[in-house]
C-alpha cells in the first residue's frame, strides 16, 4: 500500500457503484484509481470523492496495467470556494485539463503539484481572475522548462503540448474586464 497527498482531477463512472478517479499527486504524478463501491450511498467514500478535493490518498498498485485500487482517503481542504460561482469552478478545471495535458502518468512532479494546489487555494479564496490564469500558465511554462522569454507562456504551452484546452477561450471571454459604453 502506497501513501501521497493528492488533488482530485478528474472523475469518471466506472459501472452503477464504481468510479474511477483520476488523481495528481505529490509522490506519484498523475495516477488513475478504482474506488469501488464509491457510488453506494453507505460506501466508505462517500462526500469524499469531488472535484478539486485534496488530502492524503492510499492506494495499492494494480499487478497489471496502470488502474489502482484507491483504499483510503483523507481530506483536507474542499475547497469550497470553487463551487461557489460558475466561473471559479472553470477556472479550476482548466487548471487541471491544461497540467493533465502537460504530464506523463506516474512521473512525480512534486513543484507542479504544489502550483497546482496553491492555484486552486486562491481561485477558492477568492474571485477568479486573468492575471491567476497568466500567472498560472506562466508558472507551469517556466516548471516544463518550455518558456523562453520571448513569446507569452501560452504561446510556449501551445507549441509544446499541440493544444490549450478548449475552455480557454471561454474563459478568457468571462475574464475579460467588461467595458460599458453609455
Amino acid at each position: 500500500m502506497e501513501s501521497t497527498l493528492a488533488t482530485l482531477i478528474r472523475l469518471t463512472r466506472l459501472t452503477d457503484s464504481s468510479l474511477i478517479v483520476h488523481w495528481f499527486t505529490e509522490g506519484h504524478g498523475l495516477i488513475k484509481t478504482v474506488a469501488k463501491g464509491a457510488r453506494r450511498p453507505k460506501s466508505t467514500f462517500a462526500g469524499q470523492l469531488d472535484l478539486f478535493f485534496s488530502g492524503e490518498i492510499s492506494f495499492q498498485r494494480a499487478r497489471r496495467g496502470d488502474l489502482h485500487a484507491l483504499r483510503e482517503v483523507s481530506i483536507r481542504s474542499w475547497r469550497e470556494g470553487l463551487r461557489q460561482s460558475y466561473t471559479a469552478t472553470l477556472v479550476a478545471a482548466y487548471f487541471c485539463q491544461l497540467l493533465e495535458s502537460a504530464v506523463e502518468s506516474e512521473h512525480p512532479e512534486p513543484a507542479l503539484h504544489d502550483l497546482l494546489s496553491r492555484a486552486l487555494d486562491h481561485v477558492a479564496a477568492g474571485t477568479p481572475s486573468l492575471r491567476a490564469l497568466r500567472h498560472f500558465e506562466s508558472e507551469l511554462a517556466r516548471l516544463l522548462g518550455i518558456s523562453d522569454g520571448r513569446c507569452p507562456p501560452e504561446a510556449s504551452l501551445r507549441e509544446a503540448l499541440g493544444h490549450l484546452p478548449a475552455a480557454r477561450e471561454e474563459l478568457l471571454e468571462r475574464l475579460r474586464p467588461r467595458q460599458d459604453f453609455g
